[in-house]
C-alpha cells in the first residue's frame, strides 16, 4: 500500500518518514523547503508492507516556479497513493495552509489520516485536539523526534491497507540493474532521468542544486528491470559550504556506492572538467562500473570529442567510455541505455579459468615479468574469485617481485582482452602454497586488525590491483 505524506512546509514530514521507515534516507533540515521531489521508502508493520511517499511542503500561496513544481509533485504522489497522511505542526497550531491542503484532500477519494507532529511530551497532547477542525476524524499525536505515537499511527495506516500478500516476490528473479546518474550541479542529470522514464518524474530547473535527495525510480528496458537513481550535484569539496549541500552530496556518494553502473554526466558545452574527472574517480572507488556522458550534445559546437576521450583515457585508470547524449532531444539515449546494460552484465560476469590462464601465458610471452637480484617473477595460475566488481587471483612464486608497473600492465591487458573498460578490477597476487582467505576469514581478520596477505606491499591504488 502506498501512503502519500503531505503537508505544509517545515511541519516535519521527512523526519516522520525517516522515523517510520527507521532510516535516514530523506534529507532533514531546519530550513523549510528542503524536500522537493517525491521519494518512496518502504517499511513493514505487523506483517504488512507499506510504501511511504515523502513530498515537499505545499504552500498554495507561493507562486514561485520551483514551489509550483513541488506542488505538482505532491499532487502526483496523491494520484499514485492509496492513503493520504496529512502531517501538521501541533506546536504551530492550525494555520490557513493546513486548511488549503485539507480542501484538496476532501475533493479526492483517498482516506486521510492526520498526524499532529511535534508532540514531544505527554503535556503537549492537548495541542492535537485543535486539528479536529480539519474534518478527518481523530488526529494522531506523534513525535518524529522522539518516536512517540508512531506505533498508533502505523496501526491506523495498516488498518486501511489491503491484503499484505497481494504481490509475491519471485526469489529467482534477476535483481534490477542499479543505475546512478551523478555529476556536477546543473549539467542536466534530472532532465536525463526524465527522458529515460518518458515522464517528468523529477523536478527540473535552471537553478543549480534543485535536486536534494537521491531518488530511486524503477523502470524497464529490453525486458530488464532497472532502478534509476537521480542524485544531487557534487561540487568540489572546498565549495560545499552549507550543511544542506553537505548532506545531499553525502547521499549522492552513497548512491554511487550502492549502484551497479554510474553515469557521470558532464556539460558538453564545457567539456570534461577536473571535477568531472574527480567524480569519475569517486565512482571507481565506490566499486561501480562507469561511463562518462557528455550531455547537451545538441548545442555543443566547439568540443573535440577525440581530445576529451584521450584525456579521460589518460586521467582515469578505469578508462571508461565517453558517450554523447541530448536529454532535450533524446539523441543517443537508446545507445546510452544499451551501454549501461552491457556494463552491468560485464561487471557481474565471470571469465572461465582456462581462458584466464591462456591470457596469462600470452601476457608472459609478450612481455617477460620483472626480475629482482637475478630471480624472475613467475605468473603460475590465474582465476576469478568474485564478480560485481570482478576480482582476480594470480598465483606467483614471490609477491615481493611484483612491481607496480607490471601489475598495471596486467590490468590494462585484461581490460583490453575482455572489454572491461569502465569496470573497476581487483587483482590479488598470491604466493604459491598460500591460499587466499575466504570472505568469512577476511571479515574476522579485519575485525582483529590483521592485514590480509593479498594487500601486502608493493601496494597499488585501492580498488584496482593489489599485490
Amino acid at each position: 500500500m502506498k501512503i502519500a505524506v503531505v503537508g505544509y512546509p517545515n511541519v516535519g514530514k521527512s523526519s516522520l518518514v525517516n522515523r517510520l521507515t527507521q532510516s535516514r534516507e530523506a534529507v532533514v533540515h531546519e530550513r523549510a523547503g528542503v524536500t522537493r521531489d517525491r521519494k518512496e521508502l518502504d517499511t513493514e508493520w505487523n506483517g504488512r508492507r507499506l510504501t511511504l511517499i515523502d513530498t515537499g511542503g505545499v504552500d498554495l500561496d507561493d507562486r514561485d516556479e520551483l514551489a509550483v513544481q513541488v506542488q505538482h509533485q505532491a499532487r502526483a504522489a496523491l494520484a499514485d497513493a492509496d492513503v493520504a497522511l496529512l502531517v501538521v505542526d501541533a506546536r504551530g497550531g492550525l494555520r490557513p495552509g493546513d486548511h488549503d491542503i485539507a480542501d484538496i484532500l476532501r475533493r479526492g477519494a483517498l482516506p486521510v489520516v492526520v498526524a499532529a507532529n511535534k508532540i514531544d511530551s505527554v503535556k503537549d497532547l492537548p495541542l492535537a485536539a485543535e486539528f479536529h477542525a480539519l474534518g478527518f476524524g481523530e488526529p494522531i499525536a506523534v513525535s518524529a523526534a522522539q518516536g512517540l505515537g508512531t506505533g498508533d499511527l502505523l496501526d491506523s495506516l495498516t488498518a486501511l491497507a489491503l491484503d499484505a500478500d497481494a504481490t509475491a516476490v519471485d526469489p529467482d528473479a534477476e535483481p534490477p540493474v542499479r543505475l546512478a546518474v551523478i555529476g556536477r550541479p546543473n549539467v542536466g542529470k534530472s532532465s536525463l532521468v526524465n527522458r529515460f522514464l518518458g515522464v517528468d518524474r523529477v523536478i527540473v530547473s535552471p537553478r543549480a542544486g534543485t535536486t536534494r535527495d537521491a531518488i530511486d525510480l524503477p523502470f524497464t528496458y529490453r525486458d530488464r528491470e532497472f532502478t534509476l537513481i537521480d542524485t544531487a550535484g557534487l561540487r568540489r569539496q572546498g565549495k560545499v559550504g552549507e550543511s544542506v549541500e553537505y548532506y545531499t552530496a553525502l547521499r549522492s556518494q552513497r548512491a554511487a556506492e550502492r549502484a551497479d553502473v554510474a553515469l557521470v554526466v558532464c556539460d558538453a558545452t564545457e567539456g570534461i572538467t577536473a571535477q568531472d574527472l574527480r567524480i569519475g574517480d569517486l565512482a571507481m572507488k565506490s566499486g561501480c562500473a562507469t561511463a562518462m556522458v557528455l550531455n547537451k550534445w545538441d548545442i555543443a559546437t566547439d568540443v573535440d570529442l577525440d581530445y576529451e576521450r584521450g584525456r579521460v583515457q589518460q586521467k582515469l585508470r578505469l578508462r571508461p567510455r565517453v558517450m554523447t547524449v541530448s536529454a532535450l532531444t533524446g539523441r543517443h539515449l537508446e545507445r546510452l541505455l544499451a551501454e549501461s546494460l552491457a556494463l552491468a552484465d560485464r561487471s557481474r560476469g565471470r571469465i572461465p579459468t582456462p581462458q584466464l590462464n591462456r591470457f596469462l601465458s600470452e601476457l608472459v610471452a609478450d612481455r617477460q615479468p620483472p626480475a629482482k637480484q637475478g630471480h624472475r617473477l613467475k605468473l603460475i595460475f590465474m582465476t576469478q574469485t568474485e564478480e560485481g566488481p570482478p576480482r582476480f587471483s594470480v598465483q606467483v612464486n614471490s609477491r615481493s617481485r611484483v612491481t607496480r608497473d607490471y601489475a598495471y600492465y596486467l590490468e590494462n591487458r585484461l581490460r583490453d582482452r575482455y572489454r572491461l573498460e569502465g569496470i573497476p578490477l581487483v587483482i590479488d597476487f598470491v604466493e604459491r602454497n598460500q591460499r587466499r582467505p575466504g570472505p568469512e576469514r577476511e571479515a574476522r581478520n579485519r575485525r582483529a586488525g590483521v592485514r590480509p596477505q593479498a594487500e601486502s606491499e608493493p601496494d597499488v591504488t585501492p580498488g584496482t590491483a593489489a599485490a
